[in-house]
């Protein structure tokens, strides 16, 4: 019978100084601890599995092995697969009004490498990232890798303030690198950058020669309101870097994501780097993709099916937390997106409660890893696309609950 090898809890490994700042994601931690069928999770920031197109992707996988297996199994080229970044190009000049070429674009490992390869490239330990506070949490861990530091950019229900970006750029005694912000239904609050913000945005960036990192992997995901340009469309891609994904459009399995650099400069830089990475994007996904996508109106007419789905669902956490929330709970009310986020009584603090959270079979993501440079413990995000109306209601219900008794 084997022996299970024994853990070994003293190491000979001498670890780099920028491992200090690198910890476990809070969300992957509490995610291991929802995958009980009986537990109501808002916590991840997962798509509806039941809302993947299996079917046609199972017909596109069949179609790459059959007519160009031996290139879908071989090494790739790092700058992706050609017609795929044709099709990228296509696809954000029609939906979003960003004009590029395919030379500009680069095909990521998914959202999160795309955000590594820009901290590896620009990023020198000590130098500062404008940033919105709270932020996305991916986005601080791999900043943290580089051993950044962060300017913080006070927001609110229109996103970014114009007035304390400018506060931040003449009071900082180093010039940052880039300003890094989700303008679309951020992560994690839900709020979008007003049209207005952000013409004020590339203004002041402009002005102090900051170039700004776009990160948009929701901004087709809109239910209400009218759609805004991307800053790079705004820009017309003077130093704007821009970000997207096929992670929340079509499936984030499949990890195919996007750079968009007109700095050809910048460009050439961050190939190499993601050469030293992991050479390649999958070429059996990339190709997938593509196969998938390029029939005319398909991914349009997916998204058409997911947007009533999320919206109902949207709608029906609101509703809940209308019902259900405590006297001096506040919540965000996003346009779009997958998240919304909460705001607790200053008594309570969300991380303390969130063992008794799953006592009564409810999850959520505490909101004080999201915050940099302050101590915020009455905050949490909230995830609406991955449960039901009914389930929603239910598990609101029950966060409702324990945030009246530890009130």
């Amino acid at each position: 019978m084997a022996v299970a090898p024994q853990r070994i809890d003293s190491s000979v490994f001498r670890f780099a100084e920028r491992m200090r700042r690198l910890h476990a994601s809070a969300i992957r931690e509490i995610l291991k601890t929802t995958q009980m069928p009986d537990v109501i999770s808002f916590a991840g920031g997962l798509p509806a599995p039941e809302l993947f197109p299996r079917r046609e992707f199972a017909e596109a996988l069949a179609e790459v092995l059959e007519n160009e297996g031996h290139h879908a199994l071989q090494y790739s080229v790092t700058e992706g697969l050609p017609k795929l970044r044709e099709w990228i190009c296509r696809y954000l000049e029609s939906a979003s009004g960003i004009s590029c070429s395919a030379d500009e674009i680069l095909i990521v490992s998914g959202s999160q490498q795309g955000l590594d390869l820009i901290g590896k490239v620009l990023l020198d330990p000590g130098d500062a990232v404008v940033i919105e506070n709270p932020a996305y949490l991916g986005a601080i861990q791999a900043f943290d890798a580089y051993q950044a530091t962060y300017l913080n950019v006070e927001t609110d229900d229109e996103g970014m303030r114009p007035d304390d970006l400018v506060r931040v750029l003449r009071s900082s005694d180093r010039k940052p690198k880039f300003i890094y912000v989700v303008p679309n239904f951020a992560n994690p609050t839900g709020v979008t950058l007003s049209l207005e913000r952000r013409r004020a945005l590339l203004a002041i960036a402009r002005e102090y020669g900051v170039p700004i990192f776009e990160d948009d992997p929701y901004g087709r995901l809109r239910y209400s309101g009218d759609p805004l340009p991307p800053l790079a469309a705004l820009a017309h891609g003077h130093h704007v870097i821009y970000m997207s994904t096929v992670s929340k459009i079509i499936a984030p399995g499949m990890r195919v994501a996007w750079l968009v650099m007109p700095d050809h400069q910048l460009y050439d830089k961050v190939v190499p780097a993601k050469q030293a990475a992991d050479l390649h994007t999958s070429s059996l996904t990339q190709r997938a993709v593509y196969a998938y996508a390029r029939h005319p109106g398909r991914v349009e007419e997916h998204i058409a099916h997911m947007l009533p789905v999320y919206r109902a669902r949207r709608d029906a956490m609101l509703s809940a937390l209308a019902e259900h929330m405590p006297e001096g709970t506040s919540w965000t009310r996003p346009d779009g997106g997958l998240f919304l986020w909460v705001r607790t009584r200053r008594s309570v603090d969300t991380g303390a409660i969130l063992p008794e959270a799953f006592t009564r079979k409810v999850a959520f993501v505490p909101g004080a890893p999201f915050w940099v440079n302050a101590d915020v413990r009455n905050t949490m995000r909230l995830n609406f696309s991955n449960e039901n109306e009914e389930t929603i209601a239910e598990g609101i219900r029950r966060l409702g609950g324990l945030l009246r008794d530890v009130a």
